[in-house]
């Protein structure tokens, strides 16, 4: 055989075949190549077989056909869990379980799933027992009872639906009659217990104060309008106990730590993905995604607590900031070494924030082995290649092996991984949002797109790996660090602006910030598997580099009360120089879906990113926000925008995406939203890709037309 070939088939042990079809499914048709073990037919004395040197140089493959669910409906997908081939498509039962919610709920997956009770038997007939001392099952059942089991292990928030718990009943009573005795059943029970133990428990805490309770006056916040007045509200508490800083940089970076480890540990994956994280500014829905909506809390509370310590007191002198902005580079420091990239990602994007990179004297006063370090921190989030440093050092720390003995006793277990990392969750929300966006929930024939959902199961799979790395840490919470973190003050990002021109006036511009190197264009890339991306977007910070809104976003709007945006600035002239080249702007802090309610100071990159469509040669495609003119808030939804999308196909997607009912896109003009408050109007049956101003950013606003007959209104569903 050739040695060319021969490598080929190695390199390359499964093929895509093509696609084959049945009724209410598509298949995706694999050949896989498998080295198979095939004796000589020589034999030898005795009737041995012996080999032969001549047939020992050849390797013998045997090819098999593989298939894997593409797309289905509802019925036969919940049909392939219990009859489907396990052993040819071992991801179907996982991404099926990991990602339902996403297109039907649990409840209607229960319905299919679990079948009848039997009737019951005439008096006196005697049950015929397996040698197990079970019920006798059919096959069917069996593979129920082992779907239901990985399901009870694996997702058991899926059965939380109090008060009656109606989903998780029905499983008890269908394991009840269908493997009393079995370990599936044992698990419904305790399950359902620990669910009603822990709703008398909640009952129980109400009206009781937290553990930590957090001085009153410590989580006051000054007014926009008078920062200077915040210190002395302040102060007073302050004293009571040690600041924040006054600890050492270990004991702060492992409490930071600790409490990212045990927030993306609660972390439930569905929750990551993009239709259900892109639905949280929905009206009625502020308790979408609460686990995922912690680990933002915690980010922006760092953020927050890095503003406030470094803003500190007006009184501080240059050196003394300085000092401030050191400990925290080192506090950085020692949470890379710790693989926490979530608080290393939030202290860098303080310090790369404006109110304290515009502070050049402090700045100044920082030593140069400090600042080295610092640049060096922050290329680990470069937003090059979509991201790519940090996805590659996340990958070569999940790669790092524990210390390893020499000799390892026989029997001895598995040497324990070390712990971590704490990965930056925003990646994963974009590669989730990104994939929902761009990939069709139903495919031609209502059929469910599954071949989306296996790719959104290997985001979630990965993080749930994580996860379970993150298990090995051996932390001790510290209370009086947990104390100072929660009452040390907080600003909002037009107050920090505000107080940072107090401590240093706008004056002409000085070299002494950090220099950082910062791209103005900027790529996004889905994955290998879905596309590459063609083009960058525009991604240059508008205005002077000392205004509010350039490159800043602290807080993500999670309650009505949060802190009013800050001022627009107006963009700069063509041609002008862009802002000073300091560090990358904090602009994905975890609120990385476009789906973004309310004013954006900023325009999200992902809404300029360019895509090559896979199959379709010289077709481009971008990702493009559009809102609805109504009473119901600045809500954008995202759009996969191809170069052969008309007008009225744009508007109907674009009021699918907003749940208008009876949407009439003959009702409705598209505009393209510029700066200055202008607007670019969309002609009907115009060609979008080639009408929009391709150097504005992709916000469009859809307004009805005078005189529409009809009315539109928002679907609650």
């Amino acid at each position: 055989m050739d040695r060319t070939a021969g490598k080929d088939l190695a390199l390359a042990p499964l093929q895509d075949w093509g696609e084959e079809t049945e009724e209410g499914a598509v298949f995706s048709v694999s050949l896989r190549r498998q080295l198979s073990q095939r004796s000589s037919p020589r034999e030898g004395p005795g009737g041995s077989q012996a080999s032969s040197p001549a047939a020992d140089a050849f390797l013998h493959y045997r090819t098999s056909k593989v298939r894997a669910l593409r797309a289905a409906r509802l019925e036969r997908l919940v049909g392939e869990l219990v009859s489907g081939d396990h052993e040819q498509d071992p991801g179907f039962v996982p991404a099926f379980l990991a990602t339902h919610r996403a297109f039907v709920s649990t409840a209607r997956v229960l319905g299919l799933l679990l079948p009848p009770p039997p009737p019951p038997l005439p008096p006196g007939t005697e049950i015929k027992k397996t040698e197990a001392g079970g019920l006798p099952v059919n096959k069917n059942l069996r593979a129920v009872v082992s779907v239901l089991g990985s399901w009870l292990r694996d997702h058991p928030q899926d059965f939380r639906a109090p008060p009656a718990y109606s989903d998780l009943g029905s499983v008890c009573t269908f394991l009840g009659w269908a493997a009393p005795a079995g370990p599936e059943a044992q698990e419904a029970e305790k399950l359902l217990g620990d669910f009603l133990e822990e709703d008398e428990r909640k009952q129980e805490d109400k009206g009781q104060p937290e553990a930590w309770t957090v001085p009153p006056g410590a989580t006051q916040t000054p007014r926009p309008d008078s920062p200077e007045g915040c210190w002395e509200e302040e102060e007073a508490v302050a004293r009571e106990g040690p600041e924040l800083l006054d600890f050492s940089v270990d004991e702060v970076a492992e409490q930071l730590t600790l409490m990212d480890v045990e927030l993306f540990s609660r972390v439930r994956p569905c929750e990551c993905l993009g239709s259900v994280w892109s639905q949280r500014d929905r009206p009625g829905a502020a308790g979408t995604a609460p686990t995922v909506r912690a680990t933002v809390t915690q980010f922006n509370m760092v953020i927050g607590c890095v503003l406030g310590s470094v803003l500190g007191a007006q009184g501080l002198a240059a050196p003394q900031r300085a000092q401030r902005l050191e400990k925290w580079i080192r506090i950085a420091q020692r949470c890379r070494e710790l693989r926490n990239f979530s608080s290393l990602r939030a202290i860098l994007s303080a310090l790369q924030s404006n109110p304290i990179y515009r502070l050049k004297r402090s700045w100044g006063a920082v030593s140069r082995e400090r600042l080295s370090t610092f640049r060096k921190l922050s290329q680990i989030f470069s937003d090059e290649n979509n991201h790519l440093s940090s996805r590659e050092i996340l990958s070569q720390e999940e790669a790092t092996e524990g210390p390893q003995e020499e000799d390892p006793l026989p029997g001895s277990p598995p040497p324990k991984l070390p712990p971590g990392p704490v990965p930056y969750l925003g990646t994963f929300l974009t590669d989730l949002v990104m994939l929902d966006t761009a990939l069709p929930d139903m495919l031609e024939g209502d059929l469910i797109n599954f071949e989306k959902r296996r790719k959104e199961w290997e985001i979630l799979a990965h993080i749930q790996q994580l996860q379970k790395r993150c298990r090995n840490y051996c932390l001790s919470p510290r209370p009086p660090i947990l104390v100072a973190l929660r009452a040390q003050r907080q600003l909002s990002e037009e107050q920090s602006y505000h107080v940072s021109r107090v401590i240093e006036p706008p004056a002409a511009s000085c070299p002494s910030s950090p220099r950082i190197r910062r791209r103005l264009s900027l790529t996004k890339r889905l994955s290998a598997k879905l596309s590459r991306e063609k083009g960058s977007s525009p991604g240059g910070s508008p205005g002077d580099p000392s205004s509010p809104t350039s490159r800043l976003c602290i807080s993500l709007s999670l309650s009505p009360g949060s802190p009013p945006s800050s001022p627009r600035t107006r963009d700069p002239p063509p041609g002008s120089p862009p802002a000073s080249p300091g560090p990358q702007s904090p602009t994905t802090k975890l609120p990385l879906s476009p789906d973004l309610a309310g004013p954006r100071p900023l325009a999200l990159p992902l809404s300029g990113s360019h895509i090559s469509l896979p199959g379709q040669q010289g077709s481009e495609a971008r990702v493009i926000r559009v809102s609805i003119d109504n009473d119901h808030g600045n809500l954008y939804r995202s759009i996969l925008l191809t170069s052969q999308d008309k007008a009225p196909s744009v508007v109907q997607r674009a009021l699918q995406k907003h749940n208008v009912a009876e949407p009439w896109a003959r009702d409705y003009q598209l505009f393209q939203v510029l700066p200055g408050d202008r607007e670019l109007p969309i002609p009907d049956n115009a060609n979008v890709f080639y009408a929009m101003s391709p150097a504005a950013p992709r916000d469009f606003v859809l307004r009805r037309k005078d005189g529409a007959r009809h009315t539109a209104t928002i679907s609650s569903t």
